[in-house]
């Protein structure tokens, strides 16, 4: 007995396991015939399964045929928007659906069939959260032209040099992903167009989850509608969003991992990470604003009161900035208690550089102002970590910005 066959004998009669979900927009030429294809193709697998039209504010007859199929075939439903988008249709469609497993195909079928029942089969199982079939696999069998080859490599290069994706193949029209993991992750995903596939599967490889790549044959559409330019803009535009928000942890990846027990410690640390990145780059900046401050004081005021006025100055503008960006706070409430607690830690940054100048001045007399701003620069790395230690740990202690939302 199969995996398959053992899972479709324990399913409750009734029980709708597989939704196929095909997004179109005007595609009035190939519905029907690609519907049909796909019914009879699931007539032979042992799962109880319905395909669901998701048309995206088709203009042309594409609404009536769906609706039409819907009509004549039980296992066939319609969804429909009014608005365009790839995403968005995915989107509604699998947050509607009650079925275990939710997959998503091209409605020009680029890629065979015969690869469904291994994309879904460890879903099924419980191994796997999401799966994809991957044109570039080493042993999949493509068909299509050199200039799309080339795009396509080159994107998935840059994923893994931008946002360190370990996935093969990003935008293949053919994916999977259980129900529950969709649930947790759609209202994460921002992307409403063709991006939506790439941020779905970055947010779930960082937060831990398993991704099952099936090798797949696929054969280029030479009547596919795309515009390659556009899209590429717009993925180039997902990407810095996306990265962006990934380094100052605004995507809650360790929740996701631990409600769904997918918890590891990549997902764990993933927030911490990202916030040391960021708090780094900030404290950067600031010591650099610090020793400019500091060179610019000295020539009219003693060392320790230009140090003072330096890193108090800086130690405002560290605040604001960590408050917003580390930490992801926004608005005027909690503001001034951040800065005075923010104050108390200046306070004790300006004791360990004061007494690191004192101890210069014991050693050696009056020094030079660079060998002072040496030595200070020092003290405030040493500072710098005890401000990260003593924001996450007090100042902003068990108290979590809301999210952001697309502009």
């Amino acid at each position: 007995m199969t995996a398959a066959t053992a899972y479709a004998e324990h399913t409750p009669v009734g029980t709708t396991v597989l939704d196929i979900v095909i997004p179109v927009h005007n595609e009035e030429r190939t519905l029907v015939q690609s519907v049909e294809t796909v019914r009879r193709h699931l007539h032979t697998l042992p799962y109880e399964s319905r395909v669901t039209i998701a048309d995206n504010a088709s203009t042309d007859a594409t609404g009536l045929l769906a609706h039409q199929l819907a009509h004549r075939h039980e296992d066939v439903s319609v969804v429909s928007l009014a608005q365009k988008g790839r995403g968005r249709a995915l989107k509604e469609a699998w947050s509607r659906s009650d079925a275990e497993v939710l997959v998503y195909m091209d409605v020009d079928l680029s890629t065979d069939l015969n690869a469904l029942l291994p994309l879904v089969a460890p879903l099924l199982s419980g191994h796997s959260d999401l799966a994809i079939g991957s044109r570039l696999a080493r042993t999949a069998r493509t068909t299509r032209g050199p200039k799309r080859e080339l795009i396509s490599r080159m994107y998935n290069v840059m994923l893994r040099g931008a946002l360190r994706a370990r996935f093969s193949d990003a935008q293949c029209g053919f994916k999977a992903i259980r129900r529950d993991v969709a649930e947790k992750l759609l209202p994460l995903i921002e992307d409403n167009e063709w991006f939506f596939d790439t941020e779905l599967l970055v947010v779930a490889e960082r937060a831990g989850l398993r991704i099952h790549e099936v090798p797949v044959d696929w054969v280029d559409d030479p009547d596919s509608r795309v515009d390659i330019v556009r899209t590429a803009a717009a993925d180039l535009r997902g990407m810095g969003r996306l990265g962006w928000a990934l380094l100052r942890g605004r995507v809650p990846l360790a929740e996701v991992a631990d409600a769904l027990g997918r918890t590891t410690a990549r997902s764990a640390g993933g927030r911490l990470s990202a916030q040391m990145v960021v708090f780094t780059l900030i404290g950067i900046l600031s010591t650099l604003a610090y020793g400019v401050l500091y060179v610019a004081l000295r020539g009219r005021l003693g060392a320790q009161e230009a140090n003072a006025l330096a890193l108090a100055t800086t130690a405002i503008a560290n605040t604001a900035a960590n408050r917003r960006f580390t930490f992801g706070f926004r608005g005027p409430d909690g503001a001034l208690r951040h800065q005075l607690q923010g104050l108390l830690v200046f306070a004790c940054g300006l004791g360990v550089t004061s007494g690191a100048l004192w101890t210069l001045r014991a050693a050696r007399g009056e020094g030079h102002p660079l060998v002072e701003v040496a030595l200070l620069t020092a003290a405030n790395l040493f500072v710098t970590v005890m401000r990260f230690v003593l924001m996450r740990l007090w100042i902003f202690r068990g108290v979590r910005a809301e999210p952001e939302t697309a502009g």
